[in-house]
């Protein structure tokens, strides 16, 4: 991520490493004062592996340096080639120079404080050579780029149950802060982790890891972690790492824990109903045994759980300054994986397309390529045939019909999707503790805030006149059966009967006759800002191992169906002409260990100095190998392509089910939201209707029929990277406050 500005700047690099490490070994980066703190046990600095450079260049290594939040930023300064000297460094009139210390030949680094909200400036000078560089700082209770906090907003900060018992300070403020706290735990002979509450001597019964077994850097630790625990843009954060303080004593950006691989996890969490209005629950541990004995370190937010915050834009926010806290207290990374299921594949896949340095790397499963298009219209759709199929009086359908209709492989699902779609109703899904007087009610309280997707996401989507979120979901023009149909599984009367009567979904999810049209602005907002997956952004040069999960069969309905990882190829091919950096492990009892198959990957990025760029870099270091395979029931590896349909193995064991939007005709990318029609087609039907069928389908639909041969009404690619919906006016696209 190091690019040059005018020669003489560079922004900031926060993704893979700028330079290569020895195993074992990380690049020390300054301390806020300078200078090493005395410990004397850093390990060894291998040399920047960068070319010299012609001009004095400064970096703000934390963040790019237009989104630094909380008043600091950890800065590098390049010298010149054949310039030597201690840079003086001025952030605007003040001096910082001694935040700096020397950490190669030519390299200085050091975490610069005191920053004002809004522009300021940083100056470095060494002799005749100076550079200049323009930070653009943040608060740390946010927002960035997101737009105005939603309000209003529950703090959790005292029912945030903290690992070890009791819970936290504050809320401090009306932004639901409390005070940073660091608390240490070992890992317990009994498989346990247990607070370390004498920090003077070692428990007797702590266990110990072995990191790098086999390798020249191999060291025996203790099983100790470090706890951070804060808050955040309003969300609670932690981080851990392996940390022994009575070996190591202190440690910073300029002095890192021995016993961390430099390496960083970012786990994030699924949900989405009740993701709204809340600061968050309690979300799982950090220290987790895979992770800790390979010596990574790891963060989250409670922000980056989707069933606290279901909105991919405010979870990339979240990352974005969660891990700039994370590099301004450690340094930064070698890499950054993020993962996660469901909800945390959405933030996965998103935050890597849509804001490209904050993950180098993704290990996901039950994949959905985001929560605007697939998945919000699988719901909406079950929905709606769930109410046709209920309704009194209507034509009876098989169950096999019905599956036929629905694509999915077992008929509970439409029921089950049915449900999920309480994540559009505006009353069915607040978080716990919501106060009732202040919810939406159509009749008592039609001015109270509203709990679906689309209201979450207003600073994205807009608002109407009644201040309700605009809604970029669509169902005019959709032919509901079309492949049940033309298969030969359902009759025209019962395919003329179930498009006559599907009808749509008003914005308080009540049917309506008419058919659902969608609002073209917020339509346009979600192509434009990413909310709807492109592939082309960052996704492009991301590492992308999917362990696939297998829920298809599920009787009663699963929401995770297989279909969905396809649709995130398909757009991946689009954009950029292959899926070449998106291997699929699984369905089946996997045998192979992503992580360590993701760290082979990435290190070899890592290690590659050439000019190419990143996305090249990513595939042709994909381990050998490593490709598509399912396991058999017996453990058995089938390795050959991962595909949606077909005779493969692989399928014959795991076979995908589909969605209604798809039997309707939509391509496998599921990303089209408002179709544009056509004239209605007798060819376009296998079956043959008489005159007065025809004539009832062109009342039916009398603006025409989907043509999915073309793309939808407002799809369009990816308007740029890091699009803001403010404060920051940088790409901002929208601003929901002055519409």
């Amino acid at each position: 991520m190091r690019q040059m500005r005018t020669g003489r700047l560079r922004k900031g690099g926060f993704g893979l490493a700028r330079w290569t490490l020895a195993a074992g070994a990380a690049a020390v980066l300054a301390a806020a004062c300078g200078g090493d703190d005395g410990g004397g046990n850093a390990p060894p600095v291998d040399p920047p592996v960068d070319p010299p450079v012609s001009a004095l260049t400064l970096t703000t290594v934390s963040s790019l340096p237009d989104y630094v939040t909380g008043g600091d930023a950890l800065v590098r300064i390049d010298l010149p080639a054949g310039v030597t000297g201690t840079p003086v460094v001025t952030l605007d009139k003040n001096d910082v120079s001694r935040a700096f210390t020397q950490i190669g030949s030519s390299t200085w680094q050091g975490l610069v404080r005191g920053m004002e909200l809004g522009k300021n400036t940083l100056r470095a000078q060494v002799g005749e050579s100076t550079a200049t560089l323009e930070v653009t700082n943040y608060p740390i209770t946010g927002p960035m780029i997101s737009g105005p906090h939603e309000k209003p907003f529950l703090c959790t900060t005292t029912s945030f149950g903290r690992l070890g018992g009791g819970t936290l300070d504050g809320p401090l403020d009306e932004h639901c802060s409390t005070n940073t706290r660091i608390d240490y735990f070992y890992r317990n002979k009994s498989g346990g982790n247990s607070r370390w509450n004498t920090p003077t001597a070692y428990p007797a019964d702590m266990t110990y890891i072995t990191i790098d077994e086999g390798k020249p850097t191999e060291r025996t630790v203790p099983y100790l972690v470090r706890l951070e625990t804060g808050t955040i843009n309003r969300g609670i954060y932690q981080s851990a790492m392996l940390h022994d303080p009575l070996n190591d004593g202190e440690i910073g950006p300029n002095k890192r824990s021995k016993a961390w691989n430099g390496k960083l996890m970012y786990p994030l969490g699924g949900g989405c109903q009740g993701g709204w209005y809340t600061q968050g629950a309690t979300f799982g541990t950090l220290i987790v045994d895979e992770w800790m004995k390979q010596g990574y370190a790891a963060v989250t937010s409670t922000l980056n759980i989707f069933g606290s915050n279901c909105n991919d834009l405010l979870s990339s926010e979240t990352v974005a300054m969660t891990k700039e806290r994370f590099i301004e207290a450690y340094g930064l990374p070698v890499y950054t994986i993020g993962t996660g299921g469901s909800g945390g594949a959405y933030q996965s896949f998103q935050t890597s397309d849509n804001y490209p340095g904050l993950f180098d790397g993704i290990i996901v499963n039950m994949v959905f390529p985001d929560v605007t298009s697939a998945t919000l219209f699988k719901v909406f759709d079950s929905r709606l045939l769930n109410n046709y199929f209920n309704r009194a009086g209507g034509l009876p359908y098989t169950d096999e019909k019905k599956k036929a209709i629905s694509g999915y492989l077992q008929v509970g699902n439409i029921a089950n999707m049915s449900g999920s779609a309480g994540r559009l109703d505006p009353v069915v899904s607040f978080p716990a503790g919501f106060p009732e007087d202040m919810k939406y009610d159509p009749v008592n309280r039609p001015g109270g805030v509203r709990a679906t997707v689309y209201d979450h996401t207003v600073n994205v989507y807009g608002k109407d006149s009644r201040g309700f979120a605009l809604r970029p979901i669509d169902n005019v023009g959709v032919q509901y059966g079309l492949k049940a149909l033309n298969d030969g599984a359902i009759t025209v009367e019962e395919f003329l009967d179930l498009n006559a009567n599907i009808g749509g979904l008003d914005a308080d999810m009540k049917p309506t006759a008419a058919r659902t049209a969608g609002d073209v602005d917020a339509i346009r907002r979600a192509y434009q800002s990413g909310r709807i997956t492109y592939g082309g952004g960052g996704l492009a040069s991301t590492a992308i191992l999917e362990h696939r999960d297998y829920f298809d069969n599920a009787v009663n309905g699963d929401i995770h169906n297989k279909i969905h990882s396809y649709s995130v190829r398909e757009r991946l091919k689009a954009a950029n002409g292959h899926f070449d950096n998106h291997v699929i492990l699984g369905p089946g009892p996997v045998g192979d260990n992503l992580l360590q198959l993701m760290d082979r990957w990435l290190m070899g990025v890592v290690g590659d100095t050439s000019d190419q760029p990143k996305a090249r870099k990513v595939v042709a270091h994909k381990p050998a190998g490593l490709a598509d395979a399912c396991w058999d029931d017996t453990g058995a590896k089938i390795v050959e392509p991962s595909t949606a349909f077909g005779n493969g193995r692989c399928n014959q064991l795991y076979p995908a089910g589909t969605t209604p939007r798809l039997v309707a005709g939509e391509p496998l990318a599921d990303n089209i939201v408002k179709c544009q029609l056509k004239p209605v087609d007798p060819a376009d039907y296998k079956v043959a209707m008489d005159a007065g069928q025809l004539s009832r389908l062109r009342q039916i639909f009398p603006e025409g029929v989907c043509d999915w041969s073309k793309p939808g009404v407002e799809q369009q690619p990816l308007k740029s990277t890091w699009i803001s919906f403010g404060p920051s006016k940088k790409n901002l696209l929208f601003d929901v406050t002055r519409p």
